[in-house]
């Protein structure tokens, strides 16, 4: 006598969403295959799929976590495979929540930074999830400010011991750490001078992101959080310290966001981004949350979602209100201006614009302006604008303002003149100056080849694109001549 199959249990929980979100079976099935497609996968699920589904039957592999982001896109609010009664699988979108309290963030973002930090090349290829963006930014927004983040020592308890050779007590030897353990014991307590140290190594990634592109030291810099900032956030200090220690680690969380973002690996510069919001919440720090916030944005116009980009830009205003130094709402602003731009809204990106420049016209020498913002003044704020008016094709007042940018600009920041001598090429481009156009963009290429910067090289395919019509002619010929040299 043979044993029956164990008989399936239908899945009410997922029924139910389905009908919320007024699905046929039908149409679930297509829309899990399209999200696959984003994410490379060929899947073939049809209607009979989501029946089997709805009898009981379990997807494979990244399914769940790929129907549960089906859900969330339609229903406007973050779902996991858990909430549609399915088992729990590697989740594709990790990463993306807005944890509930600190403990939870920090236990999110070392999660992140083991994986990165190890040879899950898997996690760099995750791809950017527009609808990831609208649950962290609208929690950091309304959310409630964390009461606590102290950590107070664990309760001492007392030795094993054992009898020794000569009937004294002997400690038992402790277990030993398993390998890859951060060096720093557990219930370590945070000094200023970690905090310091902390703030160091940022400015240090920072000079050689700007100068030789996110992919020169972002595995440094992800061991780094790895090995001493995680133990740090895992050992003990007081209400203040932890605020300050909260606000150290938001930062160089999104520095690693922003390196990933250079080298492309857009999905993984998404969670950094999320995860850097969270801890900038748990250090009482609104005004470095609106920084996240328009970096995320910032990501926004790259990958051309403009929309997004727009209500990210103006989630950062709300959520700082006017109390910030003239410095800050600049940039805010310009920020808003250029996903407007991209959009090709001129009235809004116009508008955007003139109260940058006045909020910028607004600042004082003495002004308390934090370190994270010093680098937008004259040179960042012409840059925005040649920007802008390069995406309106606005190319004369493109030109002039990507001009005074590259005179303001200090040699220093070799990525961002790097990008604007691009956006100079592409106006005298758009003004029919060709031999200039190549001129400076042959100069762009010279440099992106010794960058370790996808987005640099994306600039210059750019210009490469607009070439295209002129291909025959003899600049251009030139042009190409000198980039094939580059290897």
């Amino acid at each position: 006598m043979t044993d029956r199959p164990a008989q399936r249990t239908p899945n009410r929980q997922l029924a139910a969403l389905i009908a919320e979100a007024g699905f046929s079976n039908a149409g679930l099935a297509r829309r899990v295959d399209q999200l696959g497609l984003e994410h490379g996968l060929d899947l073939r699920y049809d209607k009979t799929s989501v029946t089997r589904w709805l009898r009981g039957q379990q997807p494979r592999g990244t399914t769940p976590a790929l129907i549960a982001e089906v859900f969330t896109r339609r229903l406007g609010r973050r779902l996991t495979a858990q909430d549609l009664g399915l088992d729990a699988c590697a989740p594709v979108y990790a990463g993306l929540e807005f944890a509930a309290t600190p403990e939870e963030a920090v236990d999110i973002v070392s999660g992140l930074w083991r994986k990165d930090s190890g040879s899950h090349a898997e996690l760099r290829k995750i791809a950017f999830t527009p609808a990831g963006l609208v649950v962290p930014s609208r929690d950091w927004l309304i959310g409630k400010a964390d009461d606590k983040v102290a950590r107070e020592p664990a309760p001492r308890v007392p030795a094993q011991v054992r009898p020794g050779a000569q009937g004294r007590p002997e400690a038992v030897p402790a277990p030993p750490r398993p390998r890859g353990h951060a060096a720093r014991a557990p219930g370590h307590k945070v000094s200023g001078g970690d905090i310091a140290a902390l703030r160091s190594v940022g400015e240090l990634f920072r000079t050689l992101d700007d100068a030789y592109g996110g992919g020169h030291a972002r595995q440094a810099l992800v061991r780094y959080l790895e090995h001493e900032c995680e133990p740090m956030l895992r050992g003990t200090y007081d209400e203040q310290t932890g605020r300050r220690l909260f606000a150290a680690a938001a930062d160089l969380t999104r520095l690693a966001g922003w390196t990933s973002y250079d080298i492309a690996a857009h999905g993984l510069a998404q969670r950094y981004f999320v995860q850097a919001l969270r801890l900038a919440q748990a250090a009482g720090d609104r005004s470095y949350g609106s920084y996240v916030l328009v970096t995320m944005s910032r990501q926004a116009v790259y990958l051309g979602h403009g929309r997004e980009a727009v209500q990210l830009a103006r989630v950062a205003q709300q959520g700082v209100g006017t109390g910030a130094p003239p410095v800050v709402q600049a940039l805010l602003h310009a920020s808003e201006a250029r996903a407007h731009g991209v959009l090709g809204e001129v009235r809004a990106c116009t508008g955007a614009l003139v109260r940058a420049e006045r909020a910028l016209e607004a600042a004082r020498p003495g002004d308390d302006v934090p370190y994270w913002a010093r680098f937008f003044d004259e040179a960042q704020l012409a840059d925005e604008f040649g920007h802008c008016h390069r995406d309106l094709q606005q190319f004369r007042a493109a030109a002039q303002h990507a001009e005074r940018s590259l005179q303001l600009r200090a040699p220093s920041y070799a990525r961002s003149r790097l990008f604007c001598r691009v956006v100079l090429a592409t106006a005298r481009l758009g003004l029919g100056e060709l031999d200039q156009a190549c001129a400076l963009a042959a100069e762009a290429a010279g440099q992106a080849a010794e960058m370790r910067s996808a987005r640099a090289i994306e600039y210059v395919k750019d210009f490469e694109r607009r070439l295209e019509p002129y291909r025959d002619a003899a600049p251009v010929r030139g042009y190409r001549e000198k980039v094939a040299a580059l290897g």
